[in-house]
This record gives C-alpha cells, sequence and structure tokens, in this order.
C-alpha cells in the first residue's frame, strides 16, 4: 500500500479547516478593506486568527503581517532590511543549509554588493551560536538562522543565537516554517525580532504564511510590495480572508500527539541497516537516512511503496545532490543513497 511520507514538503488540509474557509469563499467574500458590514465581518474573522497566530509565538496581533507564504516572508524580512541600507550596503549572517529561497535572497543582494557568512554546520547539520558571534562585524545588520532544517530535521540553538544577536544589538530573522506549531516557541523568551511561517506545513491551505516583526508599527522594514496599506504597509494587496481564516483555524486546531504511523514507521525502518543525519537534537517526526549501500536501498524501496524525497521539494527538479548533504560532509554517492522520510506532525 502506497504511504505519504513526505509530510515537510506539505501537508493535507485539515477537514476543520475547510469547513472553516468555504463561507468565506462564497456568502461571505467582502473585501476586508472596504466600509461596510461585510467588510467589518471578514476584518474581525481576519483579526481573531491574527490573535491566535500570536498567541501561538507569545507575540502581540499586531506584529503579524500575513503573506503568501513563508518564501515570501523570507523575501521580506532580509531584503526589507537590506533595501533600507542600499547606499551603505552591510553584513549579514546566514548558514549554508538554509532553504534554497533564503541561499537565493542572500545570493541576490551579494549581486548588489552586500556582504554575506554562510557558516558551515557540524555533520549533523547544527549551527553553534559560538560561530554566529565570531562571524560578527561592526557593520553586521542581520542574522537569519532557521529554526527546524528541512531535510535533516535538525533543530537549531535558537535561542542561544538570539541571545548573541541580542547581545549586539543585531535584528535577529529565523524561517520557523519547520517548527511552527511543532515546537514551543516564544519570540520575546528567544530574543527573536523576525519569524517565518507557512500555512500548508500545518494543515492549512497552500498560499498563506506570515511574517513576525517585533514592534512592526515601527519597522524600519521596506515592503516588496507595495498596495493599498494592508498589514500596515508592509505587504500591500487584498487580504485573502478565507485562507487566512484557514490558517488561524490550523494553528489553533494543531495535533498534540503523535499518530499511529509513527509508531509503525519506527519499526519498519529499523529493519534496514542506516544512518540517520541529524544527530540527537531533532523533529522526531523528520528523518534523514543515508542507507548503508546500493543493495540495502533496493531492497528498501522495492518492499516499502513509500512517498517520500530525496532532499527537499525545493531541489527535486534538480539532478544534483542536495547542498544540505554536501554541507554536512556527504559524498555524492551517500547522498544518493540518502532519503527524508518525513511523518505527520505534531506538538513535541
Amino acid at each position: 500500500m502506497t504511504k505519504y511520507f513526505d509530510y515537510a514538503a506539505s501537508t493535507p488540509v485539515a477537514k476543520g479547516v475547510l469547513e472553516s474557509m468555504k463561507p468565506w469563499q462564497s456568502d461571505s467574500f467582502a473585501n476586508p478593506s472596504a466600509a461596510h458590514i461585510e467588510a467589518e465581518k471578514a476584518l474581525n474573522a481576519i483579526k481573531q486568527a491574527r490573535e491566535i497566530i500570536a498567541d501561538t509565538l507569545g507575540a502581540m496581533p499586531s506584529e503579524i503581517v500575513f503573506t503568501c507564504g513563508a518564501s515570501e516572508s523570507n523575501n521580506l524580512a532580509i531584503k526589507g532590511l537590506a533595501f533600507k541600507r542600499l547606499e551603505e550596503k552591510g553584513h549579514l549572517i546566514t548558514s549554508s543549509i538554509e532553504h534554497k529561497c533564503v541561499l537565493n535572497t542572500c545570493g541576490f543582494l551579494e549581486s548588489i554588493g552586500f556582504d554575506v557568512t554562510y557558516l558551515t554546520p557540524k555533520a549533523s547539520g547544527l549551527i553553534s551560536a559560538q560561530q554566529v558571534e565570531e562571524a560578527i562585524r561592526p557593520n553586521t545588520f542581520l542574522i537569519t538562522i532557521h529554526h527546524v532544517n528541512n531535510e535533516l530535521g535538525t533543530v537549531q540553538p535558537i535561542e542561544d543565537i538570539g541571545n548573541v544577536a541580542f547581545e549586539h544589538d543585531i535584528p535577529f530573522h529565523t524561517d520557523a516554517a519547520q517548527s511552527f506549531c511543532k515546537l514551543d516557541i516564544d519570540v520575546d523568551d528567544m530574543n527573536i525580532d523576525m519569524l517565518s511561517l507557512s500555512g500548508h506545513k500545518v494543515y492549512g491551505p497552500k498560499g498563506i504564511g506570515a511574517l513576525y516583526v517585533r514592534d512592526a508599527r515601527n519597522s524600519e522594514l521596506v515592503p516588496l510590495i507595495h498596495g493599498g496599506g494592508q498589514e500596515l504597509g508592509l505587504r500591500g494587496g487584498t487580504s485573502p480572508t478565507p485562507l487566512i481564516v484557514g490558517l488561524g483555524v490550523a494553528v489553533e486546531h494543531f495535533p498534540s500527539e503523535a499518530s499511529a504511523q509513527q509508531t509503525e514507521f519506527e519499526k519498519i525502518i529499523n529493519e534496514y541497516s542506516f544512518s540517520r543525519n541529524s544527530g540527537d537534537n531533532a523533529l522526531s517526526t523528520t528523518w534523514n537516512v543515508t542507507f548503508e549501500n546500493d543493495d540495502e536501498v533496493k531492497r528498501f524501496t522495492s518492499e516499502r511503496n513509500w512517498l517520500i524525497s530525496q532532499g527537499s521539494a525545493s531541489n527535486a527538479m534538480s539532478n544534483t545532490p542536495s547542498h544540505v548533504l554536501t554541507a554536512i560532509g556527504l559524498s555524492e554517492a551517500e547522498a544518493r543513497r540518502t532519503y527524508r522520510i518525513s511523518l505527520p506532525p505534531y506538538k513535541v
């Protein structure tokens, strides 16, 4: 029987989420920026979703900016600060194993004169706070390190990195697409200034995400999309009420217990010879495994009709080994024997 074990790439939309979105698709379709009672209903529904997401992060509702997803949120966080410094440029710190949207954004900034330090992870995919601190320069204006690696499942020491950023008075951004709802996050305790999240990783719809921005009303971010003043002027465009409502419901009802599939998976995977690439500190639902040899790969793929991936969905169009696997020291042969198996997510 075919089993879908690629939840790190995308989750299904929960039934309750679908139901919550329906009325806003047809019955209550008013533009929330309009000046009448139907628009006010939509605006209140958006307000409620904003409050749910803010509560999950320990933030204020006014600090949640809705976007079309984590890729846009990452672009807004990084370019938004950089574009404020187009004359003097500056330096930012990231890692070599970030999501492609972060790496490509940083690459673009390099092409127009910014300096970027790409920290190399340990073999487990871990980036240390010490590495971050040692990379800081007088003109460093941003530190951006993801919370959980999308291929390995490795959990980064975000609180320690946040402390370093706070001590040096440098804004700290984290891509939390893989950790939001799955791990406890408090933006104040972790000294996070900006945080990106995505709806379709947490049983919500595709096409919706958010960027947490500390003190968003006074933010220095330069918007990427100019519009009619929506989202405090940081992200123009008509607010997609159905998608925002769906995201709020998905977050509010995110599961808190492991699925039966996880217990079953752990019994099955131990029938094979492999090494797990994330070390001890990893999401229990994301397994990045390198099989011992080609014969073991053939045995696994012939016996298990699982929908899994080699690398991330963002790398699937390429025939080259994942940049994450290369960065942690795997050879091309090892990378080709490596698979990401990601189980239904729940809060841990």
